[in-house]
């Protein structure tokens, strides 16, 4: 079955990076579709945050990813992930990467490249499979980088190298956009595009921390705030089991609930 090296990368951004991340607080979950078993963990700091106004915040996320049969996980096509309307992106001033800079590059050049933009990094170890061989794992370090904001949409690179005893580089983009529906006030969609190969990430650990400078005053990447001791996220996914002969999947809907601390 034709495999997306990627899926589990941009399900670990999309659920765990700032957008389910505002409500995770040393916390860990479990999401089981059907075989399907993924593992969310994570935390951020200060767990105290103000009532009323955005403060920043360090997110701190992993997981893992299993198949209660044994085998590698359908292809993910996209995850649209919802977010509580306390928490947020802050990209103004900061500097920008282009996927262009990202494409074919190792982890050394993509820094390089785009350090400045650089708002998280990590680790990831993927399984490898191939035709008439033993599957194997390949390690990766994760890089996230800003790639500024158009049209009212925030966009970030997720960069991963596989160099051994594989060579391959993936850029995933992520849409952040806000919207107006009750709790929730963003709103980011991940399209995963296709790589050949059979590969699935089993596990993976991620920071989110970026501080900066505009306009002489110091800012932080995440924002969020605490307005009624909880925060709140909902995400749903689809899958492409075309192997399975079930053609597309799309995964029920699923919210987390996650309690902070108001101050002020």
């Amino acid at each position: 079955m034709r495999k997306r090296l990627t899926w589990i990368l941009v399900l670990g951004i999309a659920l765990t990076s700032v957008f389910t991340a505002i409500a995770l607080a040393d916390s860990s979950t479990k999401l089981i579709v059907g075989e399907l078993e993924v593992t969310i963990k994570g935390g951020f700091s200060p767990k105290k945050l103000p009532k009323k106004k955005l403060a920043p915040i360090h997110l701190r996320a992993g997981g893992a990813i299993d198949m209660k049969n044994g085998k590698h996980p359908p292809s993910l096509t996209e995850v649209i992930v919802e977010t509580d309307k306390n928490g947020t992106v802050n990209a103004s001033g900061l500097a920008k990467c282009t996927a262009g800079k990202l494409v074919a590059t190792t982890t050394k050049a993509a820094l390089k490249a785009c350090g400045p933009a650089l708002v998280g990094e990590g680790k990831t170890d993927v399984e490898i499979a191939f035709a008439e061989q033993e599957p194997f794992i390949a390690h990766s370090e994760l890089l996230a980088f800003n790639g500024g904001v158009s049209g009212g949409k925030t966009t970030i690179y997720i960069h991963a190298y596989l160099s051994n005893p594989v060579s391959a580089a993936v850029v995933t983009t992520v849409k952040v956009s806000k919207i107006d529906s009750g709790r929730y006030g963003t709103k980011s969609v991940a399209t995963i595009p296709p790589i050949a190969g059979e590969g699935a990430v089993r596990k993976f650990q991620l920071e989110f921390f970026r501080t900066f400078t505009h306009k002489g005053k110091k800012q932080s990447y995440l924002l969020a705030r605490c307005a009624d001791g909880k925060l709140k996220a909902r995400a749903k996914a689809s899958l492409n089991d075309s192997a399975g002969g079930t053609g597309k999947i799309k995964t029920p809907e699923g919210e987390l609930s996650f309690p902070c601390t108001p101050k002020g």
